[in-house]
């Protein structure tokens, strides 16, 4: 597969006439709660020729295959790849956006090219705002369990993608840096056994394959009703303020974009 997605990843670069910066592996498989049958959620962070930027229109900044755009080589159904612009990519950092981060942070990279994923992982820690990226993690919450709730259905893929957001949250909350992207790391901030042998078990069923439907877990509700509260709680107290690195992304655009085409 690996040489499947480089050839992917190639042939993307050709017909948009792009510069891959960096690809990595996201979902499932970078989480760590990826079974047989999962797909692969490969993402990338390209930048356009000069000319391109050179425009009064805006323009499309997101590619994204198969789903929206075309490739005239064969894709494998199990891939899914999606790959930002790289100006859009720096507006996204700058407003904490928690899937770039766990993009930069994924340890399965295909592409890395002009160190932009160091550059940017150099920045992280002071420029993230707390308050965005656990306001985000809790809507993601909010949303899943009363999706769960309205159909009745509790999934574990859905459960573990709940817990891994408390987790990620409560994990800047006490370290005050970006939380790991495996689900198993993240494991250790938690000092209530109970949970933790809960989790450790719904995380084999999905590695396994097996219950994809289950029954509600009493332990993991209780301890996600009471997260999600003191979360909130410190939501609202802690500071929005975080250091500004415009500059310092219009610069590195620059620079980026000069290496990669002169």
């Amino acid at each position: 597969m690996k040489d499947h997605i480089n050839t992917v990843l190639n042939q993307i670069e050709k017909e948009y006439e792009v510069k891959i910066l960096y690809a990595c592996d996201a979902g499932s498989r970078a989480l760590g709660f990826a079974s047989p049958d999962s797909d692969y959620d490969i993402r990338f962070i390209y930048i356009h020729k000069k000319d391109w930027y050179l425009s009064i229109d805006h323009q499309k900044d997101v590619i994204e295959i198969p789903k929206e755009d075309s490739l005239s080589t064969i894709v494998d159904p199990k891939l899914d790849v999606v790959g930002w612009e790289l100006i859009k990519t720096l507006r996204l950092f700058r407003k904490s956006n928690p899937s770039l981060l766990e993009w930069l942070n994924s340890k399965y990279v295909y592409w890395n090219h002009a160190y932009l994923a160091e550059k940017l992982k150099s920045m992280q820690d002071t420029v993230i705002s707390h308050k965005a990226y656990i306001n985000h993690h809790l809507n993601l919450v909010t949303r899943n369990v009363i999706d769960m709730q309205k159909k009745k259905e509790w999934r574990g893929k859905v459960y573990l993608y709940i817990l891994r957001s408390i987790l990620s949250a409560k994990w800047l909350q006490k370290h005050r840096q970006i939380p790991p992207v495996e689900f198993m790391q993240l494991l250790s901030i938690l000092g209530n056994a109970p949970v933790k042998r809960e989790l450790k078990d719904l995380l084999w069923k999905k590695q396994s394959g097996e219950h994809n439907t289950i029954e509600q877990n009493l332990i993991l509700n209780d301890f996600i009703e009471q997260e999600i509260k003191l979360l909130a709680s410190y939501a609202k107290s802690v500071s929005q303020k975080s250091e500004d690195p415009t500059k310092e992304l219009n610069e590195l655009f620059r620079v980026t974009l000069k290496e990669v085409w002169e």
